[in-house]
């Protein structure tokens, strides 16, 4: 009979199902990320807080690189995921951009060392499959973005003349602005709610004012 437990420091600790502590495995290093940073973090580290071995850990992924690429499949699926359903869940423009935001807002809440792990220049110089994922991210966030401003204003709901790109770039920087202000500020604030508040300041510095023509967005539509 296949006994499923090894003894670890004089306990004896279940095995898990492989994919089971892949997963915990990429949770653990999210969790720690968040409380030691991205680029500080070693495999040690994580099989302390898994409570396995280092050798554990090698036995899931081979290499620190494979575990962080994995980390990045994992932000890529979530995001996606939550993208994808606040886009279906609204119909208009607008609301469709604001549930966007909404969207990435709870998902940096609820994963908190997301834009570390997305910005952090040292993980993106050693692990190219990371890079690219963080990278692939980005470009999909102001696409979508740079689309719900481009259906805005053919609906003539945004102001002439303003850059579909441009007004991805404004937005994204906000969100990445209120959580460096979140993590430096100890999370003592509602990020969420104080991002939503945000972006209805920006969203209304976007909107067509009432007796301005919709005119032709010429400029939007020639760098959108």
């Amino acid at each position: 009979m296949l006994v499923c437990a090894y003894l670890q420091e004089g306990k004896i600790v279940k095995r898990k199902p492989a994919e089971d502590r892949k997963t915990e495995i990429v949770e653990a290093v999210l969790l720690l990320a968040d409380l030691i940073g991205p680029d500080r973090l070693t495999t040690n580290d994580v099989a302390r807080e898994v409570g396995v071995t280092q050798a554990a850990i090698f036995r899931h992924f081979p290499s620190k690189d494979a575990l962080w690429a994995a980390v990045g499949a994992e932000l890529q699926s979530r995001l996606n995921a939550a993208w994808q359903e606040a886009l279906a869940a609204e119909t208009d423009p607008e609301a469709r951009l604001r549930a966007l935001i909404r969207a990435q807002l709870t998902q940096i809440e609820r994963t908190p060392a997301l834009p570390a792990i997305l910005h952090s220049r040292e993980l993106g110089v050693s692990n190219g499959a990371l890079r690219e994922s963080c990278h692939g991210l980005m470009i999909s966030f102001s696409g979508l973005l740079s689309e719900g401003l481009a259906h805005m204003a053919a609906q003539g709901q945004l102001r002439p003349h303003i850059s579909h790109a441009d007004g991805a770039i404004l937005l994204i920087s906000l969100v990445q602005g209120l959580a460096i202000r979140w993590a430096l500020g100890a999370r003592q604030f509602d990020f969420c709610a104080e991002g939503m508040r945000l972006f209805e300041v920006q969203l209304a510095l976007f909107r067509r004012p009432e007796g301005i023509g919709a005119g032709a967005d010429t400029q939007g539509e020639g760098r959108g």
